[in-house]
């Protein structure tokens, strides 16, 4: 997905949540509503969250220096990764503690008509925004089903707002439940039991962010049809005798690096197989347009554990 559609999503975001958090506070002072406290700090958090997303954006667009000779591409990762640890240790931990605070001791909520307005309008801007993020994540899944699509998406900034906007809309229904419960049956601890519950959903959201951006912190592969189309494109040169290995990496969203390992005709002379090379090089460029930077390396025997074409 292209970096000027993932800025769209976190912008609106961005702006959204912070209306909201606004919104939310100035409700839970009015109230006195522990789950719209949580609420506040919930869109608080994300707030600060996609306005990470940007920096992540905009430092991984530097070029490369001779101390990150492929880029910058990875801090989209460690961006997100940082997010996904700020929901868990501020949204979550700040919503469950002061959920346990208002169950041990609950209070008598005031002008609850209040809460039901701001949540209700809070659900109107969150779904907008989940509504735009789901778009995007459509457009970018193509034929594959949502959770494949996660799990291979290299571009982490549309589903992390995708996620906390899950999160977010959820978390609204559960507060206005802990509301609504409380208000019928007078049992004020309500409220803070919506609290924890939301923090329990904002720290799942963050574990399955974070299980997600780890992988590509570390470093993933390139989808499976991209390895395979280039190893089809070596493979059928008549100069290649072999593929041994076809070995890939993203160094962020839209930077892919190849080295091949093969095996040449034995009959080519160095001038020959520096031609085939290059053109090999061009070819996979050209077709693979992720695929910034290409290294052939001419084996005549597999490395162990290698598959061999």
């Amino acid at each position: 997905m292209a970096h000027s559609e993932s800025r769209l999503v976190i912008y609106a975001a961005l702006a959204g949540n912070f209306l909201i958090a606004v919104t939310k506070f100035v409700a839970a002072g009015m109230t006195g509503s522990s789950a719209m406290l949580s609420e506040g700090v919930h869109s608080l958090v994300d707030t600060g969250n996609q306005g990470l997303l940007l920096l992540g954006l905009k430092r991984a667009q530097r070029p490369a220096d001779p101390d990150h000779p492929f880029g910058h591409g990875k801090e989209v990762y460690f961006w997100s990764f940082l997010v996904a640890i700020l929901i868990f240790a501020v949204g979550a931990g700040v919503s469950i503690v002061e959920g346990i605070r208002h169950v041990l001791h609950p209070r008598h909520l005031e002008n609850v008509g209040i809460n039901y307005l701001v949540l209700g309008l809070s659900f109107v801007f969150e779904g907008a925004a989940w509504f735009m993020a789901l778009k995007v994540f459509r457009r970018a899944k193509g034929r594959l089903g949502y959770f494949q699509a996660v799990r291979r998406s290299k571009d982490p900034t549309t589903f992390v707002v995708l996620f906390e906007d899950s999160a977010a809309m959820l978390g609204i229904i559960v507060a206005a439940a802990g509301i609504g419960l409380g208000q019928l049956t007078g049992w004020h601890w309500m409220d803070g039991a919506a609290s924890v519950v939301i923090g329990l959903i904002l720290a799942v959201t963050a574990w399955l962010l974070a299980v997600e951006t780890k992988d590509l912190l570390i470093g993933e592969s390139a989808a499976p049809e991209v390895v395979a189309a280039i190893r089809e494109t070596v493979g059928a040169r008549a100069e290649v005798v072999a593929v041994h290995e076809v070995l890939t990496l993203h160094m962020g969203p839209e930077f892919v690096l190849v080295n091949l390992s093969l095996d040449f005709d034995d009959d080519l002379d160095a001038a020959a197989v520096e031609s085939a090379t290059a053109a090999m090089v061009a070819d996979i460029k050209r077709s693979q347009p992720l695929v910034k930077r290409v290294f052939i390396k001419a084996t005549e025997n597999p490395p162990a554990g290698s598959d061999t074409l």
